[in-house]
């Protein structure tokens, strides 16, 4: 009898896992969409095609989309993101060339002004914000290798907007007769239990390629109200200081005295992306690839000084996490790579920050990062695990409803787990770091036969000590990795690719995954995330409460 009994089981779950991809055929032909109150699911993996483009090739600096167009102090690469509440924004740009070589001059910041003309019509931008500008350094101090300076870098907060509103700006210098174009933006929703924008773009691991061209392209079609970057945003460190670039930098280049850059692939960057985050606000969180050590153990110095954060607005010290609210979403950005361990000031800044989000005004929270927890891929397989053991309890414990993650160049959607084990109040863990850039696509997960890493080999030194052990319970119990897709995982498919979330109302989301490889229209993941307040209690709000009872 006992021998009838795996065959048996075997038989069972292969029957069950063709029935659930049965439903997923006909869910998308019939245009039902799932929704996380039918999971959760059995796992799905797509077989990787390939006939895409694993490998990818970076833009050339003779691309005319990477070149320069503008002249004198004319500004450039010019971009939005938001402060913490609608009825602020920022706005960045750069005047002036960049230098690099041996004989690097900076430019003074002093001799170029910020200002920002603006309003609600483009014939009268009646009103004027002022802000500050800087330069910044990249430096080495080795024979042979070139150092970099910037342009000058402005950054302009323009406060008292009023919410869903349509606003015109230039930006520039005014007394040197350098100004931008008219560009416009429209500001978030004022933050309310039935007030969202309309579509956010969410994508990782972006880089500068001719699959990051297609990934820009079809989100742009999409009409996004905002875009969040999930780190590793140029990939200029695949390059050394003469502009010679790898796939792999540590293959090519295992000789190299420091991991080398090659600082203008920055510059191409945000002119690239120019005609996107010149109009939509761009929120960005640090990757790996930011780190960028150079000369006194400087690190994330190009990341810190070219894009906007709303940190002070947030009570945050560091530029390496903050929060800000779209409508009635709290977002939080956190930081993988310093210190994030319970008696660190990330951590206590993080527990100040959840302990004032009222649900009643922002019924949804969303926490991203770099490095993912729950990615069944080989790559990065667990290495986040020791930010996972200190920060996952308190993220749980007040009810985040998803958490956005990149670093694996691959997609994956999780069921809602917490601790390794399904749980209808855990978050929705989604991993979407396939933009497009150069490095390769993660194809092999942790799972397959002879994929699962060495534990030893798992640890980031940007990210702490080794935690990652085998699993102490559930099917995997004594083991690094699953012998199957883990249960956790809903469904997994290499290609490149962005996400759109579309927050509908205080407890459904629309969450679509697109592939580079369709239409921009065609769906290759697509769910409702539904919050359940009812069954999930989370830690209410507290500061403000105990301010009001002094």
């Amino acid at each position: 009898m006992n021998s009838l009994v795996s065959p048996l089981l075997s038989f069972h779950r292969s029957f069950i896992l063709f029935l659930n991809l049965l439903s997923l055929f006909i869910t998308f032909s019939n245009c039902h969409i799932p929704t996380t109150l039918e999971g959760p699911f059995l796992p799905v993996t797509v077989p990787f095609d390939p006939s895409l483009r694993g490998d990818t090739v970076d833009l050339p600096d003779t691309d005319p989309r990477v070149l320069r167009q503008v002249v004198g102090f004319e500004p450039e690469q010019i971009s939005l993101s938001l402060s913490t509440t609608h009825d602020s924004v920022w706005i960045s740009w750069i005047t002036g060339e960049y230098q690099i070589g041996y004989n690097i001059k900076p430019l003074d910041p002093k001799t170029v002004s910020s200002v920002v003309l603006y309003g609600t019509s483009k014939f009268e931008l009646v009103n004027v914000a002022k802000g500050q500008s800087l330069i910044y350094n990249q430096l080495y101090p080795f024979e042979g290798l070139q150092n970099y300076t910037s342009g000058i870098i402005h950054h302009v907060r323009l406060t008292g907007l009023e919410p869903s509103t349509l606003y015109y700006y230039r930006c520039g210098d005014p007394s040197l007769h350098a100004m931008s174009d008219i560009y416009y933006f429209r500001t978030m929703p004022i933050s309310g239990p039935k007030s969202y924008p309309g579509r956010i773009a969410i994508v990782g691991d972006l880089g500068l390629t001719y699959n990051t061209t297609t990934t820009i392209s079809h989100m742009t079609s999409n009409e996004p109200d905002l875009v969040l970057l999930l780190g590793d945003v140029t990939y200029a460190n695949l390059y050394l200081t003469n502009g010679t670039g790898s796939n792999c930098y540590s293959c090519s280049f295992p000789q190299t005295p420091i991991h080398e850059t090659y600082q203008p692939r920055w510059d191409y960057w945000g002119r690239f992306m120019q005609n996107l985050v010149s109009r939509v606000p761009i929120m960005v969180v640090e990757g790996n690839h930011e780190i960028e050590k150079q000369a006194g153990d400087k690190t994330f110095v190009a990341y810190s000084s070219r894009f906007a954060f709303p940190s002070e607005e947030s009570g945050s010290p560091s530029t390496f996490y903050y929060s800000f609210n779209a409508g009635g979403i709290h977002f939080i950005m956190l930081g993988a790579y310093i210190n994030y361990e319970k008696p660190g000031e990330q951590y206590k800044w993080l527990e100040r920050d959840l302990a004032n989000v009222d649900r009643s005004v922002t019924p949804w929270l969303v926490a991203t990062w770099h490095p993912p927890w729950y990615s069944s891929y080989k790559a990065h397989y667990r290495e986040a695990e020791c930010m996972r053991v200190e920060v996952e309890d308190l993220l749980y414990s007040y009810g985040v409803d998803i958490v956005f993650n990149g670093h694996v160049h691959a997609y994956e959607r999780s069921n809602r787990v917490y601790n390794y084990k399904l749980d209808p109040c855990g978050p929705v863990y989604i991993t979407i770091g396939d933009g497009g850039n150069r490095e390769k696509m993660s194809i092999p997960f942790a799972d397959e036969p002879g994929h699962c890493p060495d534990p030893s080999t798992t640890p980031d030194p940007y990210m702490g000590g080794f935690c990652a052990t085998n699993f102490t319970f559930g099917p995997a119990a004594g083991k690094f990795c699953w012998d199957r897709q883990p249960d956790y995982s809903a469904f997994r498919e290499s290609s490149f690719g962005y996400g759109i979330f579309e927050v509908k109302n205080e407890t459904w989301a629309l969450w679509t995954w697109y592939r580079n490889q369709d239409s921009y229209k065609k769906v290759g993941d697509q769910i409702y995330i539904v919050r359940q307040p009812d069954i999930c209690p989370v830690r209410q709000r507290m500061y403000s409460d105990c301010v009001a009872s002094f």
